[in-house]
């Protein structure tokens, strides 16, 4: 299991268990992403100061939803042409994405791939 942030040409960041497509010729084609889910980065009502955001003070939250709620599969192929970087997540997100989707979508209906979103702020 390879647990990262994918940076899409989109602009989302989209956290996964990745693996990657290889070719005959031990190229990479792309990249499955196992259950995966968008992570934003939002500042609690009411608070502007961009700078205390940057900084991850208590004022952000961090909110997971499905990449691609509609889809029948669990695993999403992506060309490599829409990955901008790929990181790995903060000890924080990493725990949240592990406890809040892959333990809840084990432990759910299989066929079910929502998860509800969870929201937990970012402190130093």
């Amino acid at each position: 299991m390879s647990i990262k942030i994918l940076l899409l040409k989109s602009g989302e960041d989209v956290i996964a268990d990745v693996q990657e497509m290889i070719s005959s010729d031990e190229n990479v084609m792309g990249y499955l992403l196992n259950k995966p889910c968008v992570v934003k980065v939002r500042a609690k009502p009411g608070d502007t100061d961009i700078l205390k955001m940057e900084e991850g003070k208590k004022n952000t939250t961090i909110a997971m939803y499905p990449w691609v709620p509609l889809a029948k599969e669990h695993v999403i192929p992506l060309s490599t042409d829409w990955v901008v970087t790929m990181y790995d997540p903060q000890d924080k997100i990493l725990e949240m994405y592990t406890e809040d989707v892959l333990k809840n979508f084990n432990q759910d209906d299989k066929t079910d791939s929502t998860v509800d979103p969870a929201n937990v702020g970012l402190t130093d």
